[in-house]
């Protein structure tokens, strides 16, 4: 299914590539991969520690009109991992929460506490910070703690995100977020800002066409 401007996108905001030291997915086979299935076009490349990948992601990206790549990456802070998207620089270190969350403000990015409850999770010290969403559906989450972070967004009042975080291809896009806006890094960031998302789990995580 081909996504207009007007339609509502399909995204998976959490993934590694082979420019993280975990994973072995190559950009090609991930944009591939999106080409070939029926509904999710959008992803976030999210490397641990790492923005490596964005350009020639993106690159390989331009050939189809209906895929878009979010850039961003995966930051080991002192507390925990976080999700910046909309960046093609890692933000400046000492890495801590409280920085890595003005680093996304200050270029209007946003940032995101990834699996809260799990290993490499911050938990409830998330409380204190301004992010501006929370992963509450993480593919490589057990369903409990899943529902923690689920529960947790809830209670600080903070929009919850979905993200595969494969680091194999046959864990791509297991989780997606349904959001409401035009297909462009800009309108995908700022409906997430505003809470226009809502998490799905699929059944056959390959959906191909």
């Amino acid at each position: 299914m081909k996504q207009t401007k007007d339609s509502r996108i399909h995204a998976d905001l959490h993934i590694h590539t082979v420019y993280s030291a975990d994973s072995v997915v190559q950009p090609k086979m991930l944009v591939d991969m999106l080409n070939a299935h029926s509904f999710i076009k959008v992803i976030a490349v999210t490397d641990h520690d790492s923005v490596r990948a964005n350009k020639p992601t993106i690159e390989l990206a331009k050939a189809y009109p209906d895929i878009l790549i979010i850039p961003g990456c995966e930051i080991s802070t002192v507390e925990g991992d976080m999700l910046v998207l909309g960046t093609h620089e890692l933000p400046p270190k000492p890495w801590t929460p409280e920085s890595v969350a003005d680093y996304a403000r200050s270029i209007d990015a946003i940032s995101i506490v990834a699996h809260p409850f799990r290993s490499y999770g911050m938990g409830e010290y998330a409380r204190k910070l301004k992010v501006n969403a929370i992963e509450v559906l993480n593919g490589g989450t057990n369903k409990e703690d899943n529902n923690k972070a689920k529960e947790f967004a809830k209670e600080i009042g903070l929009p919850g995100t979905a993200g595969s975080d494969a680091h194999q291809v046959s864990e791509l896009f297991s989780v997606y977020n349904q959001i409401d806006a035009a297909m462009n890094v800009d309108s995908i960031l700022a409906a997430i800002k505003k809470g226009m998302v809502s998490t799905h789990t699929q059944t056959s995580p390959c959906n191909l066409t």
